[in-house]
């Protein structure tokens, strides 16, 4: 031969063919790349489909950087087959997937491959000279006979002419790559889903309270939005985008709570005096006053008919708003003052979050509760249940706890945590995939949607200057308002529409544009 062929076998793969990257290479210069411009609309890789992604951390990838990726891939698949190197935790070892004999191996001999007995291999940063041949030149009939250890043996011995029935055979396939690197480009892929950044919609709203403790707005079905602002209660129609006064409050009384009926034009309007008021919104009429109360009522919940208020003075009544009596039952399960107040109408499952740290589960209209879950370290105003799964509760702690706690009140268990690192301010789940969101005070004051049960961050959304504290959603479940003590309300659209039709009442927000500070609720 009038050329030398050199041996893979004992040579630095790793630096001869720069299988490291720039920034971890020895050889070379770390140099800072330059990240190419992109919309805000990129993609939200999880750290399953990123590299650089950590645990708990969403890595922004643009497309161009993906492809980038996906090129990466296929090449080192096309040189090295099922044999790729790969990097150690000190990126310098590298260690051998070999793959199990093949019977019909002896038909392609003329292949280079990387020998299976090689399963370990140190590299230095300097290219090794070889001191061997690299291939080995050898008929099929003769490694039979003489039993070479590093070819496999064939189970026939194949007769010259014979046709090769395999339709996956190197000889049938048309294509420029090999199948492997064919099924991985068809292979599909999950595509994160684009979230915007930025909200497309702001809202004034002067005198927004900045209290931990109160719960000041709710989205209706019907579409109005209900703001608790001072002493008075505001309503902003989703499709008029028009803002009216339901009421005002006398002198030295504020809101401290507003509730819709699930169904209706019904509202519930909590006060610092220990009133509740009923009102009709769509004929802006007070229909009754509800009393009982010796502290302010900070959390409001219904269920059908049956309205249940919770007070600062750590009590808890269940209240039929058809019947003349104030209330049907009173629940005394808190030590402190109730923050948080959901039912699951599908159970009949009351759960209450309170600032003695406790998240309580009642059973119906019992005055003894079902389950006491102590393991929140601050108080617990963020209560969710799950439309996906029954029993399933979501509950987010405090500064001191940071928090968010799964459990199934069939059983009792705890069923999944994660430490947030900021201080919980509500939870509300998505009514069309299986995602929850969560709003936060100090110290970020961020929003971010998880996927469960995984709980990976699909993104992160900013924007608010002061602690999350109010949050509502749209009901066809695609648009969130949250307020914050910065007296703004933002709109994001955070979650995808259902596909089933007929599901809530459609929010028409395509021909609404981002709106700045000038648009006012009151």
């Amino acid at each position: 031969m009038d050329r030398f062929i050199p041996n893979r076998e004992g040579i630095d793969l790793v630096s001869t063919f720069k299988l490291l990257d720039d920034e971890t290479s020895p050889s070379v210069t770390p140099k800072k790349k330059k990240r190419d411009q992109y919309t805000p609309l990129d993609y939200q890789a999880s750290e399953s489909t990123h590299p650089r992604a950590g645990r708990g951390q969403v890595v922004t990838c643009s497309p161009a950087e993906e492809a980038d990726r996906q090129y990466s891939l296929l090449l080192r698949n096309e040189i090295f087959g099922d044999t790729v190197p790969q990097r150690g935790p000190n990126h310098r070892d590298a260690v051998y997937k070999t793959r199990a004999p093949d019977p019909d191996q002896h038909m392609n001999l003329h292949r280079c491959d990387t020998p299976d007995t090689l399963e370990t291999a140190t590299y230095t940063s300097t290219p090794m000279t070889p001191h061997k041949n690299m291939f080995q030149y050898m008929s099929p009939r003769h490694v039979h006979l003489t039993g070479n250890a590093q070819a496999p043996t064939p189970k026939k011995t194949p007769r010259r002419g014979d046709p090769n029935m395999d339709p996956e055979a190197p000889i049938y396939n048309l294509s420029p790559i090999r199948l492997s690197s064919q099924q991985m480009l068809l292979a599909p892929r999950y595509k994160p889903r684009q979230v915007d950044s930025q909200p497309f919609r702001v809202l004034d709203a002067p005198d927004l309270a900045d209290d931990y403790y109160l719960n000041l707005i709710d989205w209706g079905t019907d579409g109005c939005l209900a703001v608790g602002l001072g002493r008075s209660v505001y309503l902003w129609n989703a499709e008029t985008q028009k803002v009216n006064k339901l009421c005002k409050l006398e002198s030295g009384d504020t809101v401290t709570s507003v509730s819709w009926i699930q169904k209706g034009s019904h509202i519930a309007v909590g006060t610092n005096k220990g009133m509740v008021q009923i009102w009709d919104a769509a004929r802006t009429r007070r229909l009754r006053t509800m009393t009982g109360h010796t502290g302010r009522v900070g959390s409001l919940a219904w269920n059908d008919h049956i309205l249940s208020t919770g007070s600062r003075d750590k009590t808890i009544y269940h209240r039929d708003v058809r019947q003349p009596e104030q209330f049907l039952r009173k629940l005394s399960g808190h030590k402190q003052e109730i923050c948080g107040l959901r039912w699951n109408a599908q159970d009949g499952q009351l759960a209450s979050g309170g600032n003695d740290n406790k998240l309580v589960v009642w059973d119906k209209l019992e005055e003894k509760p079902l389950w006491e879950f102590t393991e929140h370290t601050a108080a617990v105003k963020a209560v969710a249940w799950s439309p996906h799964q029954r029993g399933l509760l979501a509950s987010g702690g405090g500064t001191a706890d940071r928090r968010i706690l799964f459990h199934n009140t069939k059983t009792g268990e705890l069923i999944n945590e994660i430490d947030t690192g900021s201080q919980v301010c509500n939870l509300a789940w998505s009514k069309n995939s299986n995602e929850i969101v969560s709003t936060h005070g100090y110290s970020q004051n961020q929003i971010i949607i998880w996927k469960y049960p995984s709980m990976k961050q699909v993104c992160t959304l900013v924007g608010h200057t002061y602690r999350v504290l109010y949050l509502a959603m749209s009901p066809d479940g695609t648009t969130i308002v949250t307020g914050a003590g910065d007296e703004t309300l933002r709109f994001w659209k955070a979650f995808q529409e259902k596909q089933q039709k007929g599901a809530g009442v459609g929010m028409d927000f395509d021909n609404v544009g981002m709106m700045g500070h000038g648009h006012i609720i009151r």
